[in-house]
Parts: C-alpha cells; structure tokens; sequence
C-alpha cells in the first residue's frame, strides 16, 4: 500500500470511523477532483453507499456550497470536503454536524499533503492538545509577541478551547484533516495592538513580504505590507466590518505538519500560532460573516494571564 492510500485509509477508518453499515459523502470540485476521486475509490470497499459529488469552486472561504451539496450533506453518516475553498464555516457544514454528520472538512488538501500528514501519531497528539486546553480553562487575557513586532492582547474569558486532533467516531464529530491544533474564538471587541503576520496568509500563501496588521475593539482597522496586504484588505472589504473581526487564535500541534502555503497545513505547524479574521460562529463565537481568513505567525511568544504557554513557538507546559 502506498503513503497515499495508506492516507487515506487512515481518515476513513481511525479519523472518521467509517463502517460497512454506512454512506459516505465526498464533495470536491473541479480544481481538487484527484483528491476526491482517491477518497471515492479508498471508500467504496469500506462502507454501504459512497457518493462523489462534485461542485463549481467557490470564490471564497466560507461561502456556501450548492443547495443539493447541502441536502446530501444532512443524510449522510460521513462527509469529506475536499474542497479548494473552505466550507468550515458554512451553515451547511453546522447543519449538517446538528443532524448528526461527521465531517472531515479538508479545503485545498493535496495528495502530496494527504501523504505526509494525516498518518500522524494521534494519541500523543490528543495528549498534547487537551494539554494545552487545560492550561487555557478558566483564564482571562493572552498576549502574543514576537521578533517581528507582533505586541496582541485580547480576552478569552469566558471561551472554551477546543483541540481539533482527528479523531471523531461520534455523531456530529468535525475536524480538519490534516488536523492539530487547538483553537477558540476571542472575545470579540477585546483584541488591540499590532499583529505580524510572516507565515501565509488564507488565500494569498507563502508571504513575500510581512504583513502589518493594526487592531483595535477587536477588529482590523489598518493593513500595510505593501501588495499582499492590500489583496488581504481588499478581499476583506467585500464583505463589510465584520469580515476584519479578530474571530480565532489557534495553535499548531502537527509534528509533521510545515508552512507550505496551503492554510490547511500551515496552521497546523508546530511553532506557529494562526490568527484568523472573520466568521466565528461555529467555535463559540458571536461574528457571522461569509469569510474567514487565517494569518500564520512564526514563532510567538505567548503568555495567558501572566503566565507562559508558548516562548518562541515551543510549548513550555
């Protein structure tokens, strides 16, 4: 068996615990269909009923997919969305995990990807993001610095963290695939100060030049870096204030995880924490908004209430 196949088994039956008595949904599109048709085929032998769907590309992250995407979403047991755009974020992915879907949400996945990360130590994984979950329970404030100028502040009370590890046997289960981090949405209002984004960004990629973000009551208000920044503003600007909400603080867990351009993996990344901008309705959040955007930060360092969770991206708990 190949690292591929082998991949892709590991998602169909230790991620999503996928059995002979149920039917499977893969959704993908026309830029991705090399990865849907691999899930498709891997599937078939595994599980009742498979079906391939494939659907226009979105334009952005978090719009919503077609409405017989979306119905076939809600009867099936397992769903992959191996997608070129997220659909995370949708309010068809959240109805679909209401009636009791698991959904494996995979946006611009690759095959090179698929081999290098999903076959990941899970368990030890586990341990290190209920680890830091742990530490997050019950605590008011984080500040991120870093080398580059990133001086943030923002208040988590009251939000819970979440790991996203890969494992989801039950109903309703959803993760990323690849998956590691742990993550939860800020309180909105509270973020201010200055973020360094020198990772990627969502839809832009590798950054060639940092980019500068200035927030203040918990949202973007000012972008420089010169053209990345202005794409990041302008595809912002489309869809109004609440697309420049500081929606998600997240941290990368994946020890075979890198930052390769594709946000997916990226964000994942041991030694990065992700800042995304946007909809954080689906994590705890109160901001519904058509887009979320993620910034990939090198090497932060990271305090929660005064005390140390992150010195220069190595987790000291």
């Amino acid at each position: 068996m190949n690292k591929i196949d082998k991949a892709v088994k590991v998602a169909l039956e230790q991620c999503l615990a996928v059995k002979k008595s149920e039917t499977a949904l893969v959704v993908t599109d026309d830029a991705n269909l090399k990865v849907g048709e691999v899930l498709y085929r891997t599937a078939r032998p595994l599980c009742r009923d498979v079906v391939l769907m494939i659907m226009p590309e979105r334009e952005n992250n978090g719009q919503e997919p077609p409405d017989e995407v979306a119905a076939s979403m809600l009867k099936s047991d397992a769903v992959f969305l191996a997608t070129t755009k997220s659909l995370s974020h949708t309010r068809a992915r959240k109805n679909a995990s209401k009636a009791g879907a698991r959904i494996a949400s995979m946006p611009g996945i690759t095959l090179d990807m698929m081999s290098r990360t999903i076959d990941v130590d899970y368990k030890k994984m586990e341990k290190v993001g209920e680890r830091i979950c742990r530490f997050l329970e019950n605590t008011n404030e984080v500040l991120i610095k870093t080398e580059r100028g990133t001086s943030l502040c923002f208040s988590i009370k009251g939000r819970r963290a979440e790991p996203d590890i890969g494992i989801i046997p039950n109903p309703g289960g959803f993760t990323n695939l690849p998956a590691g981090e742990v993550y939860l949405a800020p309180v909105e209002g509270t973020a201010y100060g200055r973020l360094v984004v020198d990772g990627s960004i969502g839809d832009t990629g590798i950054l060639k030049k940092p980019i500068e973000i200035a927030l203040s009551h918990g949202f973007a208000v000012g972008i420089k870096g010169g053209r990345e920044a202005r794409n990041l503003w302008e595809m912002l600007s489309k869809h109004g204030k609440n697309a420049f909400n500081v929606a998600e603080f997240g941290i990368g867990i994946n020890s075979k995880a890198t930052i390769t351009g594709n946000i997916l993996e990226d964000e994942k990344a041991l030694t990065t924490i992700h800042i995304a901008f946007g909809d954080n309705s689906g994590f705890g959040g109160k901001i519904s908004v058509p887009s979320h955007q993620d910034g990939i930060v090198r090497d932060p360092s990271v305090w929660v209430d005064g005390k140390l969770l992150l010195e220069k991206g190595r987790l000291k708990i």
